[in-house]
């Protein structure tokens, strides 16, 4: 299978974003991209409020014509995360689609860690939008791959990631907007650490450059494979990363040095409230 990562450059103007996702959609898929994934709020990126204002519901045109490229492209499609209207709920949801070859939504992540932190001098607060959810997704891709769905903020959270590889994913999605000013330090770091501690393929799709009211994203979209080697990378502007994702690669990393099979799960135990471990 050959992965793609999609890097660009979104703001408020969804027709502007759509188009250049379509695009950047169909380079990919030219350059031999089986699995395409976009960058997370790929179709709209800006102030709480007007995504808010914005957000569409899954059957609403932006999320059809991501079926219809995944569909005429024949690709499996990560459509990377969107503002999802939810009927009879206050707040949206941030959410990753998985669409499969023939258009259809084979699976749906809504992202589980919201980003409530202050950075850089601009105070983020997803939570003030956008409710957050509770399920961890895995879904089978063409082939012998699973895929486990993340976006952004949830790089930061090692316990989703290993859940998601004793699930089964031999390849995790993480569709991103991450800032500049945590990028420059933390990105490919997380990212490569990801892949090494659960042995597994990384593709990283960010968001780059400006969009309002004040946010600036890192960009470097990247593939990284199961010995944390990053495949390919795209640093500046928009573009695409593309590499392919061998199921052998996989195998021989988790023949070589095999953490996941010498986990002692009997003997982890989850600090109390007090901070003590429990049984201790």
């Amino acid at each position: 299978m050959r992965a793609a990562a999609i890097q660009m450059n979104s703001t408020t103007d969804v027709d502007a974003n759509v188009a250049a996702a379509e695009r950047l959609v169909r380079a990919a898929a030219a350059d031999g991209a089986d699995l395409v994934v976009l960058p997370e709020k790929w179709s709209l990126l800006g102030a709480g409020e007007t995504m808010a204002e914005l957000a569409q519901p899954l059957d609403g045109p932006v999320i059809e014509a991501a079926r219809s490229w995944a569909r005429d492209l024949e690709v499996e499609l990560v459509a990377g995360s969107v503002a999802e209207r939810v009927p009879g709920r206050d707040l949206m949801s941030n959410t990753s689609l998985l669409i499969s070859s023939d258009g259809e939504i084979a699976a749906t992540y809504r992202k589980i860690h919201m980003f409530d932190v202050d950075v850089g001098g601009v105070s983020y607060r997803e939570s003030a939008h956008e409710l957050a959810g509770n399920e961890i997704v895995i879904a089978p891709l063409a082939g012998d791959h699973v895929l486990g769905m993340t976006v952004c903020y949830d790089l930061r959270f090692p316990e989703l990631f290993r859940i998601l590889a004793l699930s089964g994913a031999s390849v995790i999605t993480v569709p991103s907007a991450f800032t500049a000013v945590t990028g420059r330090d933390h990105w490919e770091v997380l990212l490569r650490a990801r892949a090494i501690e659960n042995s597994l393929f990384v593709v990283a799709a960010g968001q780059v450059g400006k969009a309002p009211p004040e946010y600036e994203s890192w960009g470097h979209s990247m593939v990284v494979d199961p010995w944390g080697e990053v495949l390919d990378v795209v640093t500046g502007g928009e573009g695409f990363a593309i590499a392919d994702i061998e199921s052998e690669a996989l195998e021989r990393v988790r023949s070589q040095v095999p953490s996941l099979a010498n986990r002692r799960a009997d003997t982890y135990r989850w600090p109390d409230a007090e901070g003590g471990i429990n049984g201790g």
